[in-house]
Order: C-alpha cells, then sequence, then structure tokens
C-alpha cells in the first residue's frame, strides 16, 4: 500500500492561452499542477520498484505510482537530463506545463532534486496505440475501427495545437505510436512533446530519437538532421498508415529486407485494392469510404517532398471528412496514379518509410 502523498511543495498556476476553434479549445485551462519532493515520488512508486515500471523509452524510464488521494499517475525520470538548476529546469517544465489540450498527455507536475530530474502525468489505463497494435494488447483487439477514427482525429488536433496554436510553434520531434496514450475511453492524449529541450546537449539527439523511431522520419530528417512541422507530419502519416493497415512501421518482407509501411501501402492504393491493406483483425468491420480517405491522407502526409504534404489543420479537416473537395483532389494526385512512378519504393534514408460494418458510409464524419 502506497503511503499518503502530503501537499507539500508549491502550487504553480500555469494559465493556458484560449485557443481559437472546437479543435484547439481546450476546457481545462488555469489548472493547478504540484511540484513534487522525491520522497513522495519514491512513496507512490514503492521507491520505483522494477514491478510498478510500465515503460522504457529513450528519454526515461516510466513507473505507475498512486498519490495521497487514490489517484493514478506516471512518473517518467529522466535520463540524462541537462546540468542546469532546479530552477532553470523548472522554468523549462513549466513552460510545458502552460501547453494544455485535451488530447495532449497532461503534465501534473514536476521534481528536482539533486540529480533527479522526474516528471509526473496523469496516468493513461489503455497504455500506447503501440501496445494495442503490435504489443501487449493486440492480441485482444480492442480497437475497432470506430475508436480508431477517434485515436487518428484526437491525435491529429493534438499535434496541430502545437504546430498551429502555440507561439513559437512546438515541433513535437518524436511522434510514434508509443507515445499516443490511451485512457480509459480510448481517447488519444499525444506525449513527449518539448522534451527534448530537457536533455543535454552533450548527448547525441539524434540516436535518442532514432532508437525507438526507425520508420517515422521523414528522409529530409534523416539526411539533414533537422526538425520541422513537415517532419511530424510524416510521422503522423505513418501512424495513420499503421491504424488502418496494423502493420509496424518497418517490417521484414518475404525476402527478408526490411520493408516500410509507405512502400507497402502506396501500390495497393494505386490498385484501389484497399481490402487487402486493412488490418485482418477488423474482421471487415470498417467503414470503406473511411479506410481509403484515412489511407490517402496518411500516403499524402509521408510523401517524399516535404512542401506537397498537407498541414495539421488540413489534417484535421480531412480526417473528419469536412474537406471533400480537397480530397478529391488529393485522389487526382500524380502520387496515387496507376502509372506514376511517383512511389519512391526505391532506396531510402535509413530510419524512413517510406462497431461500423463495411460499406457503411456514413461513418464518423461527425467524429
Amino acid at each position: 500500500m502506497h503511503h499518503r502523498f502530503s501537499r507539500v511543495a508549491h502550487r504553480v498556476l500555469c494559465c493556458g492561452r484560449q485557443a481559437s476553434g472546437d479543435d484547439l479549445n481546450d476546457e481545462r485551462n488555469g489548472s493547478i499542477r504540484w511540484v513534487f519532493s522525491l520522497r513522495e515520488l519514491q512513496s507512490a512508486t514503492n521507491r520505483f520498484n522494477y514491478d510498478n515500471k510500465i515503460g522504457e523509452g529513450s528519454l526515461g524510464s516510466f513507473y505507475w505510482g498512486q498519490v495521497w488521494d487514490g489517484s493514478q499517475i506516471a512518473v517518467k525520470k529522466l535520463k540524462n537530463a541537462r546540468n542546469g538548476t532546479e530552477m532553470e529546469f523548472a522554468a523549462e517544465v513549466e513552460s510545458l506545463g502552460r501547453v494544455r489540450h485535451k488530447n495532449l498527455l497532461s503534465l501534473r507536475g514536476y521534481c528536482a532534486d539533486g540529480p533527479e530530474r522526474i516528471l509526473v502525468y496523469d496516468y493513461m489505463p489503455n497504455s500506447s496505440l503501440f501496445a494495442h497494435l503490435h504489443g501487449t494488447h493486440s492480441s485482444e483487439c480492442l480497437l475497432d475501427w470506430r475508436r480508431r477514427m477517434f485515436i487518428a482525429i484526437g491525435s491529429a488536433r493534438a499535434i496541430a495545437y502545437l504546430h498551429h496554436h502555440e507561439t513559437p510553434t512546438i515541433i513535437h520531434g518524436s511522434i510514434k505510436s508509443t507515445n499516443v496514450l490511451l485512457d480509459s475511453d480510448f481517447q488519444a492524449h499525444v506525449g513527449d512533446f518539448g522534451l527534448m529541450k530537457l536533455i543535454s546537449d552533450e548527448i547525441d539527439h539524434d540516436k535518442i530519437i532514432g532508437e525507438n523511431q526507425r520508420g517515422y522520419h521523414a528522409p529530409e530528417y534523416v539526411m539533414f538532421g533537422k526538425p520541422t512541422t513537415g517532419c511530424d507530419v510524416y510521422s503522423f502519416g505513418i501512424i495513420l498508415l499503421e491504424l488502418t493497415s496494423g502493420r509496424k512501421p518497418v517490417e521484414k518482407s518475404g525476402s527478408q529486407k526490411m520493408l516500410g509501411v509507405r512502400n507497402w501501402v502506396l501500390p495497393l492504393a494505386k490498385e484501389g485494392r484497399y481490402d487487402e491493406i486493412a488490418d485482418s483483425k477488423l474482421n471487415d468491420k470498417y467503414s470503406e469510404s473511411e479506410l481509403k480517405r484515412v489511407v490517402l491522407i496518411g500516403l499524402a502526409c509521408t510523401h517524399r517532398e516535404p512542401d506537397k504534404r498537407p498541414t495539421m489543420l488540413e489534417v484535421v479537416s480531412l480526417l473528419k471528412g469536412e474537406s471533400k473537395e480537397m480530397l478529391l483532389r488529393l485522389e487526382k494526385e500524380e502520387l496515387f496514379r496507376p502509372d506514376s512512378m511517383a512511389s519512391s519504393v526505391g532506396t531510402t534514408p535509413e530510419g524512413s518509410t517510406d462497431c461500423i460494418l463495411k460499406n457503411d458510409d456514413e461513418g464518423l464524419a461527425g467524429a
């Protein structure tokens, strides 16, 4: 049993900026967060016991914990944090804490105690999108088509918020299915945005980002190493192709060569063979028109030419079925023509990739 938390620590009032539009609105602005002591977090996680560990990433380890009022938290112990003062760390974290949206993973607090640099988040009981598509929960088949559409739209809204509402613009830089967390209602919460600012400059950032992100990187990022909003769009496009196909970003082909999901999906899309793209775990229970739409959006997001990718605001609108004219233009793009040579199936830089019943066309246009 975990000891009760005491409410020591300072109150931090983080007043978020009011967004415009339904997609960017965050009704939780102005929430209060706590600065936790190391002792409190040790108590909550049973001294960071291995049994409490729920994840390990390139930036740190995640632990499940329970606070004084019985609510659950996720505690992230950062690796290779900057060697700045506690005040400098607190200022950076509080800056991130002001970024609030219903589809972003909420930061509840932090700890800066000696060398320890720890972040405290809301706990997501349904783990990550990766766990349900490829990992521990994949055999349970809990992601029906409706849930997949809600996850796609919700996570797109979160990234659009970072790109188009925050000033200065926040480039996520590490969009992948392990960073799309799912709450008890399977609503998406995108995590790990802005964390690279907290990591020491002496660490090889390309290595940190690349450890668990094979297949998500845009070709221009792999070549030049500079993250952009276009790189985020590319990574999100890979997630859309994961959601529709159930395939990992990179898998071994029949010849044992590594094949990116984009290069697997594109030839099938060109020939209109969307039923072969659909994840078999859906058991043919999906909207054909929506699946086709999500595939086309995913492929457009992963276009080899960055200036031909949609913005995240356009992606949100497309996913919701609000931009029918834009979708029609998208279908006519050279990329999707059967005789087109613009598929980029050839050599790509390492690290890049290049219950609704079937035939129900109503789907989730109003989701």
